[in-house]
């Protein structure tokens, strides 16, 4: 390995230790908003059942923020009858990565799981296009289908029912935020001596942080 050449590096490519990772955060998703093609906010979500068994999707960041009193955090919203939805229920710990390929980063993010207030579930939903309002009726999402026609003639059934009126949000679609206790920063680097670095949050309120650099 060429040393010289890694050690020479200039000090702008360090990952900046900023005493708030929401700020790092931030910057980052600012970056990847401006560099990927699609999806910025797109992240893995890694959820679990009672006895421990993982599971993984990506889903959409939808805000990072706290409502009131709320704690900050990634708010993410679903069907609450879905897969996903049943397991942050019964054990609502959660994980999300995000990477974003065009700038050789990623950001993993671990905590507790709150659910959003109806206020703000409200909020996000009249936002949504109509159709995906519709869509949210429409879909038992993660039941068995029998086929796609079942889906077309639900989604038509929901269309009659609100016609061109008002489409309120169902009571079994709303929101969840991701509380972090632990964010980790990783940045590609030449001879995958990458940079890493974590937040811990330590107990009190407002949050506070403690900072560690970690091996590739």
């Amino acid at each position: 390995m060429d040393t010289e050449t890694f050690a020479g590096r200039k000090t702008g490519d360090d990952l900046p230790e900023l005493a708030d990772p929401f700020a790092l955060f931030s910057l980052w998703f600012d970056d990847a908003k401006a560099a990927e093609p699609a999806d910025p906010n797109a992240m893995a979500l890694a959820t679990a059942t009672p006895d421990g068994r993982p599971s993984v999707r990506i889903v959409l960041l939808k805000g990072l923020d706290g409502e009131g009193a709320e704690p900050r955090g990634f708010v993410f919203f679903t069907n609450l009858d879905s897969r996903k939805g049943g397991e942050l229920r019964s054990n609502p710990h959660a994980a999300l990565c995000f990477h974003w390929k065009s700038l050789t980063r990623q950001v993993r993010v671990e905590g507790p799981i709150l659910p959003v207030s109806p206020a703000e579930a409200d909020a996000y939903y009249a936002t949504r296009p109509r159709g995906s309002r519709i869509g949210a009726w429409a879909s038992d999402q993660s039941r068995p289908l029998a086929d796609k026609a079942e889906l077309v003639a639900r989604v038509v059934e929901y269309e009659a029912r609100f016609g061109d009126g008002d489409i309120p949000r169902p009571p079994h679609w709303s929101g969840f935020r991701l509380v972090p206790s632990r964010i980790e920063f990783w940045h590609d680097r030449p001879f995958r001596l990458h940079d890493r670095l974590v937040y811990h949050r330590e107990a009190g309120t407002p949050a506070r942080w403690r900072t560690e650099r970690l091996y590739p």
